[in-house]
């Protein structure tokens, strides 16, 4: 099944679509994943993120297009006959198993010796940090025990490419970041293709070697974590990814390397390599970590503080500029004196941090 070229991606999917009647669950998606990669599928609930997942993995028939596993053209094979392990948002575990023989039902299916059953369920068991427990039942483990064990079910049967569908979902927000970095720690050791669905940015950024947004059905960017945040391309991923400030206006002025945008609040200038022509419609992304509320006079945009919120490690400053628009500033929460509600303020940011999107 596997094609040893370096260059064969894992997984490949090809002008990709799923229709339900007249709704586009997927649209035309195209994207390659490489072999070994730990590869997030990101964005809002009903982009078509998990839908994309199990037409990978068979669950699915495409209405179009193509998936391929190792180069191998496999659309209209069912799941078992894929390379693919499945990790599911649920549990399902069997409840009346212990843990090794829920780990080892797959082996048993395939009638494997029982010796060689026990030793690699033993393995696998280690691997994921449950040596010892593999005489409990589910109802004895804890929920990151029990996703272990369906991690550890699903990576037993030695399939390359592990497909998990918003698997952290059920756990809470401390213990799902604890198995974030067990998950991504684990994939590394291990060197199989996991593909992972999620709608949470700091998962996604968390165990992601790349990222692909996907919202109605459309893959609408990918790249690194460091790329998706700091050098969005497109206006829905700068609104989506992070916290960053959008201020809509007008393509008043191209020059070789810096444009100017008309805005409500006054003219930005932004460092801009583009075609686009004076007129077009444009927004700017700025994001709050690196926006400064400063006592007006300075340079910048005037604006009216409207108020700040303490959040622990960080404080959000609010500011309105002249045509409306809120603009965020987060720092470091630290003592400081705070203007009052109303002041006149001064809003401004590194030129050359700010991101133009025409889309």
């Amino acid at each position: 099944m596997r094609d040893t070229t370096t260059d064969t991606p894992a997984v490949e999917v090809r002008g990709l679509a799923k229709h339900y009647g007249p709704v586009r669950a997927l649209d035309g998606v195209d994207v390659a994943i490489r072999a070994g990669e730990y590869f997030v599928l990101l964005g809002p609930s009903g982009g078509g993120k998990t839908t994309l997942l199990r037409t990978i993995g068979g669950f699915h028939r495409p209405t179009a297009g193509q998936v391929l596993l190792h180069g191998q053209d496999v659309s209209d094979l069912p799941p078992e006959q894929r390379p693919t392990g499945m990790v599911f948002q649920q549990y399902a575990l069997f409840p009346h198993m212990t843990v090794e023989r829920n780990v080892g039902y797959g082996l048993s299916l395939q009638k494997r010796p029982r010796s060689e059953i026990q030793d690699r369920v033993s393995a696998m068991l280690d691997q994921v940090g449950l040596s010892g427990l593999g005489g409990r039942k589910p109802h004895e483990l804890s929920g990151g025990q029990q996703q272990r064990v369906q991690l550890a079910r699903a990576l037993v049967l030695d399939r390359d490419i592990l497909l998990l569908d918003e698997p952290l979902a059920a756990l809470d927000a401390q213990l799902r970041k604890d198995m974030c970095l067990e998950l991504k720690h684990l994939q590394e050791q291990v060197g199989v293709t996991f593909i992972h669905v999620t709608h949470n940015q700091e998962e996604a950024m968390t165990v992601a070697n790349r990222i692909a947004l996907i919202a109605d059905g459309k893959l609408v960017e990918q790249g690194t974590a460091r790329q998706i945040y700091e050098a969005p391309r497109r206006r829905f991923t700068a609104s989506f990814v992070g916290e960053n400030n959008l201020i809509d206006g007008t393509l008043a002025e191209v020059t070789s390397d810096t444009v100017s945008v008309e805005t409500g609040a006054g003219r930005i200038s932004v460092p801009c390599d583009t075609d686009a022509q004076p007129g077009a419609k444009t927004t700017i992304s700025v994001r709050s970590e690196l926006v400064t509320i400063s006592p007006e006079g300075g340079s910048g945009l005037p604006a009216t503080y409207v108020e700040s919120v303490y959040l622990g490690l960080t404080t959000s400053h609010r500011a309105r500029l002249a045509d409306g628009t809120e603009v965020v500033s987060r720092t470091v929460s630290a003592p400081r004196p705070l203007p009052e509600a109303g002041a006149p303020v001064t809003v401004s940011w590194p030129k050359e941090q700010a991101r133009l999107h025409i889309d």
